[in-house]
């Protein structure tokens, strides 16, 4: 049987290691305590309880996720309102509204005033049209026009979806998520969450597969270099000493970008990255909301700091995404700021207010969290094959179509998979090499 060596246990190494374990062996190595990268959970000592390391919001229109979640039986531990449901609420204007997309292709929340956006144009929707036609150099704000639906609905969408400003994001990558969800209608935008924690929804169960089929995890265990020889990876060295590949051997990169350049000089990776903030709020008592917002668990906030406010029980937590911008706050100034936003955003919808005085909080930064999802960076993104035979590329990174999310880090694992001739639902693949 084949050994397939996987680096890298972020989501994009265990969808790969999920799909191989029952065709290869498998062995997994991981530089940090725990698989999962930046959809994991731990337990937060200043919060005394378990928290996501980052809020993640998936769609209906995700396959590969879903397909990952069904192998792993995990499916049953999101929640969701199971409906195209998303409560919003204006910080500028200080008014809510409920975004109620239509379940079928035919947008009927358009001309409806209860469920479009307020304020809004029809003649503005042509935005999404520009976004799906969009070729490689041009921007988000390039597409949109003037108006509350770019305002209060696009814009947002950009910023979350890329991670970066629309005055540099890419139109092209904004399309194809336009393209996957809102061209779909309704039925492929009911927004789903992790219900207890993103580790049990997509580590956990992807660590009890993998021993199932006999896979090999290796956490602490840090890759340092690659040999070659004869077009080949020949060996690879951890943190625990040096393991020579045989013949049949192949490997998967399933690592951050800047790792994966340092391991492979000859890989072009993106090389500029933005920054993703999240707080988190830890109160007395679970929040009691009411309405749409009681259904869909969370709310999204235009026209202030704070973009997506998740409520999970007695925490409250808090994106804020293309972070840079705000790399001179205090992370105090920050937390109470987003503070005073979510406290008046969640007013209207609570049976109890929240307190005045700002509880117990931590704001977690990730650095480095995505790539900027620009035409340029966009460019430089590598499929999965690459100059040597044994070698395939995994990552949200690579050029999935997609910007930085989980289902195009699930899905890079299957390509990679598939690029090394082994069966991958993302490729059609057929066949053990």
């Amino acid at each position: 049987m084949s050994h397939v060596h996987i680096i890298g246990g972020g989501l994009a190494g265990l969808s790969a290691a999920v799909e191989l374990a029952p065709q290869a062996q498998v062995t997994l190595y991981e530089a940090g305590p725990a698989c999962g990268g930046r959809a994991r959970s731990f337990h937060d000592k200043a919060l005394d309880t378990v928290i996501d390391n980052g809020n993640h919001l998936l769609l209906s229109a995700n396959p590969y996720t879903f397909r990952y979640l069904d192998l792993l039986g995990a499916r049953k531990t999101l929640k969701g309102a199971g409906e195209p449901l998303f409560p919003w609420y204006d910080l500028e204007d200080d008014i809510s509204w409920d975004l109620h997309l239509s379940s079928g292709r035919i947008p009927f929340w358009l001309l409806r005033r209860g469920t479009r956006v307020p304020g809004m144009k029809l003649r503005e929707v042509l935005a999404l049209s520009r976004l799906m036609k969009a070729d490689k150099e041009t921007v988000v704000a390039d597409c949109l026009a003037p108006g509350q639906f770019s305002r209060r609905l696009l814009e947002p969408l950009a910023v979350s979806a890329l991670n970066t400003d629309i005055r540099s994001g890419s139109a092209r990558l904004l399309g194809n998520i336009v393209q996957q969800t809102l061209a779909k209608g309704g039925a492929a935008c009911c927004p789903w969450t992790a219900a207890h924690g993103l580790s049990e929804s997509f580590v956990t169960p992807a660590m009890a597969y993998l021993e199932e089929y006999h896979a090999d995890v290796k956490t602490g265990a840090r890759v340092s270099a690659l040999q070659f020889d004869g077009g080949r990876v020949s060996a690879i060295e951890t943190s625990f000493g040096v393991v020579p590949l045989g013949g049949e051997d192949a490997v998967i990169l399933a690592v951050p970008a800047p790792v994966a350049s340092g391991l492979v000089p000859a890989v072009e990776a993106p090389n500029e990255f933005e920054s993703i903030a999240n707080a988190h709020y830890r109160l007395e008592a679970p929040v009691e909301a009411q309405g749409a917002v009681k259904k869909a668990g969370f709310v999204g906030l235009v026209g202030g700091m704070a973009e997506w406010v998740f409520l999970h029980g007695e925490v409250l937590s808090v994106t804020v995404s293309a972070a840079n911008r705000y790399t001179e706050w205090r992370n105090d100034e920050m937390l109470q700021r987003i503070w005073e936003e979510i406290s008046r955003a969640l007013k209207p919808v609570l049976l109890k207010p929240l307190p005045e005085a700002m509880p117990v909080a931590r704001l977690i930064r990730e650095k480095r969290a995505t790539f900027a999802a620009t035409p340029e960076q966009d460019k430089r993104r590598p499929g999965a094959q690459t100059s040597y035979v044994n070698l395939a590329l995994a990552g949200d990174w690579t050029d999935t179509g997609l910007p930085s999310t989980i289902e195009g880090a699930i899905q890079s694992g299957l390509v990679a998979v598939g690029a090394l001739g082994f069966r991958s639902a993302a490729t059609g693949a057929g066949g053990v090499k």
